[in-house]
């Protein structure tokens, strides 16, 4: 491997440790020559994700994820071109060397559009919808790399368990960007306007948030017990139950802060998970 790629995927792995630390430990635990790529895969999701939160404007976000979508479709190989950069260059070589879908990752960058403006989710299914796009898909990548066969009936785990994770980490940012609140659903709320209604409307919507991702997890659970190898792909969703159960100890109220979890206890979660415990 040349060795401005290995430079660039070692940039994909320090993105990854800095912006989220929970999952850079749940790669770990992937094969030793595996794990770069998985590296690159989530230094992309996470690329995508935060791109709502260094605009101003719409319209500079949708420039931004449209330049990942040209990078992934090859317009942008033209002058200084994608491998210029060090995340869309590991990226590409990853995709091009497992043969994934290039249109699931132009899917994931087109929905955290949804994240640039203020429309709220309209329902639940949408919800599950946008999870699946963007915290699923980064699963089943992984899950290919790591030799699952995605046609078989188990590896359903991989878009329960990315949805479960999705879930829970709308309700954990709720407390820190306002804005979450466009993320439940529309049809979770009357249309009356009453400010105290509203109030128990939100605390409702997000304990039925805290249910859905408990449904899923629990499914991804099941179905984990027959997936081999792969298994090592669902490790990002170890920390659900404590997330889960912090945000019901605090009866799911939004105005009432629910504290923070250990930073040992997740990486021993994610680590008994790994072994077979849990997930």
């Amino acid at each position: 491997m040349p060795a401005a790629s290995q430079e660039h995927y070692a940039q994909c792995e320090e993105l990854l440790r800095s912006r989220d630390r929970d999952l850079w430990l749940a790669c770990l635990f992937a094969p030793q020559e595996a794990r770069r790529h998985i590296h690159a895969l989530y230094a992309f999701a996470q690329e995508a994700a935060d791109v709502g939160g260094k605009v101003t404007q719409p319209l500079l976000g949708e420039m931004r994820l449209q330049w990942w979508i040209d990078a992934l479709q090859g317009d942008a190989a033209q002058g200084e071109g994608a491998r210029a950069n060090p995340v869309a260059d590991a990226l590409i070589d990853t995709i091009e060397r497992f043969a994934l879908p290039r249109d699931e990752f132009i899917a994931l960058a087109e929905a955290h559009i949804f994240d640039l403006y203020d429309d709220a989710m309209p329902t639940w299914a949408a919800l599950e919808d946008y999870c699946r796009a963007t915290t699923s898909a980064p699963m089943r990548w992984a899950a290919r790399i790591l030799g699952a066969d995605l046609q078989a009936s188990s590896t359903r785990a991989f878009d329960e368990g990315g949805v479960a994770l999705g879930l829970t980490r709308t309700l954990c940012a709720f407390a820190e960007r306002p804005n979450q609140e466009k993320f439940l659903p529309d049809e979770a709320f009357a249309q009356d306007g009453d400010p105290k209604a509203r109030r128990e409307e939100l605390r409702l919507a997000l304990r039925e948030t805290g249910a859905l991702a408990q449904s899923h997890y629990d499914e991804a659970r099941r179905l984990a017990e027959s997936l081999g190898p792969a298994r090592a792909a669902l490790l990002p969703a170890a920390t659900i139950p404590l997330h889960l159960e912090r945000l019901a100890r605090n009866d799911y109220d939004p105005y009432r802060p629910a504290g923070e979890l250990s930073p040992l206890r997740r990486q021993w979660r994610i680590w008994r998970a790994s072994r077979g415990v849990g997930l």
